[in-house]
Order: C-alpha cells, then sequence, then structure tokens
C-alpha cells in the first residue's frame, strides 16, 4: 500500500500506537487529517472569541447591564488568553502534546457549553475568563505539532494551514454564529461554538497519534525560553507590530458610517473584506515565510506601514476604504513567520514560546484598541486609527531590525 492509497482504517490505528514527535511514516493524507483537526479547533477558537462583539446587545439585555459593562465579557476572555498561554505551557511541560491538546479543547467546549448556561453577568463573565484560557497554548501546540510532521522547509507552510481555520472564523464562523444568536438566542450560538469543540476533541482522538514526553521535558526547560533575547523580540514584534491591525479593526464600523458615509448595511461587507484579506494573507504568508522567514516578517511591517497610511489618508473615500481595510487584513501574513521563528529561537523550550505568541497577539488587540481610541477622543477623527497603526508598524519595524542585528552580532562572534 502505498502513502498517498492509505485507508482510512490505517489511518486510524497509528493514533494508537505511540510515536515520536516527528513521525515520517505518517503519509500525506494522514498528515492531512491531523491538520484539518487541528485547524477545526481554530475555527471554534475563533468563533466562539469573536461572535461575542456582534451579540453585546443581547447579552447586555439578558443581564440587565448596559453595553459598555457588557464589554467586561471580551476583556475577561482576552485577559484568559493571555494569562493561560504562559501558565498552561508551563504546568503542562511533561505532558504528550496529544494529551495536552485534547485537554485544552475538551475545557474549551465545557467553558463554552456553561457559558451558554451562565444564570449570572459575573458567572458568565467568569466563565468567558475560563475558557479563555486554553486559546494561546492550543495554537501554540497545534502550530508545533503540524510543524513537526512535514520536512523544514514546509514548517509555515504547516502552520498557516493550522491557522486557516482562525481565518475562516472571521469570514465564515462568526456571521454564522451570530446570525444564529440573533435569531434565537446568544446562549444558542455559544452551544454551537462549545459543539465544535467537542467535535475537535473526537477527530483529534481518533485522527492524532500518541506521542511521547520530550526527553529532558520540564517547568525549568520551559521557563528557560524567557530567558532568551530573541524570544522577547520576536514576541515584541506581535505585541507592537500587529497593534495597528488591531487599531484599524476596533472601530472600522463607526469609521465605515461616520468616515466614509456609507450605509450600516455596509459593514457587514467591509467586514467580510477583512476577513477574505486575512485568509489571503495567511495563505501568502506561509508560502513567503518558507521561502524568506526574516524577509517576511520585516517586508510585511514595512507594507504594514505604507497601508496604514493609506487608510488614514483616504478611508473617507467609499472605493479606497474597501480596499485598504482588504490590504489591514492581509497583514496577518506574518502570523505563520513569526509563529515559526519562534520555534528557531526558543530552542528547546518550544511550547511556552509557541503559547506565548497568542499572549502577545492580545497584548496587540489591547494596546491597538486603547491607542486608537484616544486618538479619536483627541477629536483626530476614525480614519486617524491608521496612523496609529502606521506607528506601532514602524515600532514593530525597529524591534525586528534590532533582533536581527543582534543575531547577525551573535553569528559573528
Amino acid at each position: 500500500m502505498t502513502d498517498s492509497a492509505v485507508s482510512f482504517d490505517s489511518v486510524r490505528d497509528r493514533s494508537t500506537s505511540p510515536v515520536t514527535d516527528a513521525t515520517p511514516s505518517l503519509s500525506p493524507l494522514a498528515i492531512l487529517l491531523i491538520e484539518i483537526a487541528l485547524a477545526v479547533g481554530g475555527f471554534g477558537i475563533g468563533t466562539g472569541e469573536f461572535v461575542i462583539m456582534g451579540l453585546l446587545p443581547d447579552v447586555a439585555s439578558t443581564f440587565e447591564v448596559s453595553i459598555p459593562a457588557a464589554g467586561y465579557v471580551i476583556s475577561a476572555y482576552a485577559l484568559g488568553v493571555v494569562i493561560g498561554a504562559p501558565v498552561i505551557a508551563i504546568l503542562s511541560a511533561r505532558l504528550p502534546r496529544r494529551t495536552l491538546l485534547l485537554c485544552l479543547m475538551g475545557l474549551f467546549a465545557v467553558g463554552n457549553i456553561l457559558s451558554a448556561m451562565a444564570p449570572t453577568f459575573w458567572s458568565f463573565t467568569a466563565l468567558r475568563f475560563i475558557t479563555g484560557l486554553p486559546h494561546g497554548a492550543y495554537f501554540g501546540v497545534a502550530s508545533l505539532v503540524a510543524a513537526s510532521m512535514v520536512p523544514p522547509n514546509k514548517r509555515a507552510r504547516a502552520v498557516g494551514r493550522v491557522m486557516l481555520g482562525l481565518t475562516i472564523a472571521t469570514l465564515a464562523g462568526t456571521p454564522l454564529a451570530t446570525f444564529m444568536g440573533q435569531m434565537l438566542s446568544w446562549r444558542a450560538a455559544f452551544f454551537l461554538v462549545g459543539g465544535i469543540g467537542a467535535l475537535t476533541v473526537a477527530l483529534l482522538w481518533y485522527f492524532q497519534p500518541r506521542d511521547k514526553v520530550q526527553e529532558g521535558a520540564s517547568i525549568r526547560r520551559e521557563l528557560s525560553a524567557f530567558g532568551r533575547t530573541q524570544v522577547w523580540l520576536t514576541l515584541g514584534i506581535a505585541a507592537i507590530g500587529f497593534g495597528g491591525m488591531f487599531s484599524v479593526f476596533s472601530y472600522i464600523a463607526s469609521t465605515t458610517t461616520q468616515t466614509a458615509q456609507l450605509p450600516v448595511g455596509m459593514v457587514s461587507i467591509v467586514l467580510a473584506l477583512f476577513g477574505i484579506g486575512m485568509n489571503v494573507g495567511n495563505i501568502v504568508g506561509s508560502r513567503l515565510a518558507d521561502l524568506s522567514l526574516k524577509g517576511t516578517i520585516g517586508g510585511s511591517m514595512v507594507f504594514y506601514i505604507v497601508v496604514m497610511l493609506a487608510f488614514a489618508l483616504f478611508a473617507h473615500n467609499p472605493i479606497a476604504l474597501y480596499i485598504t481595510v482588504f490590504l489591514v487584513g492581509c497583514g496577518f501574513a506574518p502570523g505563520p513567520a513569526l509563529q515559526t521563528r519562534l520555534m528557531d529561537v526558543a530552542a528547546d523550550a518550544q511550547t511556552l514560546a509557541a503559547a506565548s505568541n497568542h499572549s502577545a497577539f492580545n497584548v496587540a488587540n489591547a494596546l491597538g484598541a486603547w491607542l486608537g481610541g484616544l486618538v479619536i477622543s483627541w477629536g483626530w477623527g476614525f480614519a486617524a486609527t491608521g496612523y496609529v497603526g502606521a506607528f506601532l508598524s514602524l515600532l514593530g519595524l525597529g524591534i525586528f531590525a534590532v533582533s536581527v542585528s543582534l543575531e547577525k552580532r551573535r553569528g559573528a562572534a
């Protein structure tokens, strides 16, 4: 039986025998099925993270709180991501990756189902925090698993395929769950997300092979990642350089209706363009990263600066708004490259470094939204969020330049 013609039963049989992290005996079909299972988990996480934004008024009405107060649940989830990623990565150092992924997605599924049944606002907020805990660790470990199954020159594309679940969620999962929540109840949306999480557990149980704990794995070894300058610099690029995307995205609805003077109905079109851009950026960026990892990261920061400035200058024009919003979404391109670079610079403490990448993205989310709101409150207008994005991208480029410079000096030494 050839690798390309492996039977469905043989794929399942592989999940019952211990294998190492890098499994050359896996067929292309087996690898594809594992990647699909990992991407389904990303789809569920992405849908669960963003659906609340469209259902916030419904949540506020149910619990009889103001919409700004209801916004605390978004912050609670983000805080769970920031805290959960490094803590879980450290505490689970002695767990096989398959077991860890099953536990993480199981917690995510249960957290969303319980969120759907929350009796009070504060219990709902607490459950959103708990549900956010496995977010970063899942993507980090899933990326490591995907990269371990392919040759080194195809790692970024493997990571990109896992991330595709997240980017597709912005385009399809979130609108679908939001529509369901508006038609039935916001609780139904979280039941749906919990169901996706449970489906991921089943797929991973069925398709992902058992693995052994890496030799020498320990909490101390994972903590060593935070003693590496290049790990901090790479996380800094994500936390600051990506802030511009979130600065623009956080206020895109108001930019559409107040700056471009478009009707409210066009907001969904603009959001769809952003989602399409994220998917294009993820696919193209992962391919470019396999050709030149550092070139993709540095080039993306330059691309960001130009696009953000164009957004700030021309967002008042509807056609220009459509184009620049699509291009801002394409700015997701360095995501797989940054995740892959963390694998390189973290040496043998990859789990903590890879998981922390998503903590950095949530820092970018908070930083971008805060600075964007600041310039708006100063009276500069919603399009000025593009200037914030350009500034943050410039800082990200500066951090990247420092990272490359230090690497060259160390190489020369």
